[in-house]
């Protein structure tokens, strides 16, 4: 049979409207990520995006192309905690990273008393964290051994920092942010800098009657690092989880500073990202960053809740969206988007 243009053309409209609504809507994604998944992370290497966040009882991975394709994505359970020891249980805050030619997953954990919340380090040597074989590194001890969670890091000017949140003493009242150098990825050095308490009015909304029956008022916690330009950007989170008013913090410091010198670290008067009851977003926290697959975009990776007093529990659900900079450098993250609104998914390479 002869195919005419004509044909042909009317094949190709005609495909144009039986499209799956799939491939239609391809390109857009809503949040949440997840129906529940708390304090979100993901790094992107190789062509993938390896994403994880808390279970409490486990650590997954998800590997995928796409962080808006997270709910069809491969995943695997790379960690089960022994059922009894320092490591069992409450298991928070798994970050992955790539350091030095090998996995690291660092993760929060305690027997079952909060009172023993420590860091834990996973060592991977496989190319592929899905694959090859996951093992316990050890505590990572930090300085005077204090309660700690939250465990994240960075590298500056060929020097790996290790920053959490954590207790001054040994009980509890109040959560700090600190900040130490690191001998290598399981190992920090003997003195911790504190560069962020709770002090600020939006800082301190929480009670003593919270949900998760822990007697702390004041928090700082979930710290992450930007780094743009000629400056360094701690976002963290602040005030109780369990309250709706939980928003994110700004310390800045400048590339050329001493980052273990407190002075260095200057702090924003006021929450850079917080709740918006308008687009029915509520206490969002706990983020992280990432970069589009073409390396052009920046993205925030964050938890949140759908409604008011939902509190810190599994209610909480992972978002992503896309922020810019702003004229002096500094970050501009906007408001949490509403979960009704279409977002473009993070731009791609070119083919």
């Amino acid at each position: 049979m002869k195919v005419t243009k004509a044909i042909i053309y009317a094949v190709i409209l005609f495909g144009s409207f039986i499209m799956p609504a799939q491939a239609q809507t391809a390109k857009t994604f809503t949040n949440p990520l997840f129906s529940a998944g708390a304090d979100p992370w993901c790094i992107y290497k190789n062509g993938f995006y390896y994403y994880t966040h808390t279970t409490g009882n486990n650590i997954t991975l998800w590997k995928t192309t796409s962080i808006a394709k997270l709910k069809t994505a491969q995943k695997k359970v790379v960690f089960t905690p022994p059922a009894t020891g320092p490591y069992s249980k409450e298991i928070w805050a798994p970050e992955i990273h790539f350091l030095k030619g090998k996995w690291y997953i660092y993760f929060a954990a305690d027997s079952g008393n909060n009172v023993g919340h420590r860091i834990w380090v996973l060592e991977n040597s496989s190319p592929d964290p899905m694959k090859g074989k996951w093992e316990i590194k050890g505590k990572l001890t930090t300085p005077d051994d204090k309660w700690s969670i939250d465990g994240s890091l960075f590298e500056h000017k060929r020097q790996l920092y290790f920053i959490w949140s954590g207790w001054d003493g040994h009980t509890n009242g109040q959560q700090n942010i600190y900040i130490v150098a690191m001998k290598n990825p399981w190992t920090l050095a003997d003195k911790r800098s504190k560069i962020s308490y709770p002090e600020l009015d939006w800082e301190t909304h929480g009670d003593l009657n919270n949900p998760n029956d822990v007697p702390h008022v004041n928090v700082n916690e979930g710290p992450e690092v930007l780094l743009h330009k000629d400056k360094l950007f701690l976002i963290y989170s602040a005030s109780g989880c369990w309250t709706d008013f939980y928003a994110l913090g700004m310390l800045t410091a400048s590339a050329n500073s001493d980052l273990m010198d407190p002075v260095s670290w200057t702090k924003s008067p006021q929450p850079v990202f917080k709740q918006s009851i308008k687009n029915k977003v509520y206490a969002p926290g706990h983020n992280s960053f990432f970069k589009s697959p073409d390396g052009k975009q920046d993205w925030i990776l964050y938890h949140a809740n759908d409604k008011p007093e939902q509190g810190c529990g599994r209610l909480r659900s992972p978002r992503a969206q896309p922020f810019t900079w702003n004229n002096d450098g500094t970050p501009y993250f906007g408001e949490p988007v509403s979960t009704k609104q279409k977002i473009k998914i993070p731009s791609e390479k070119k083919r």
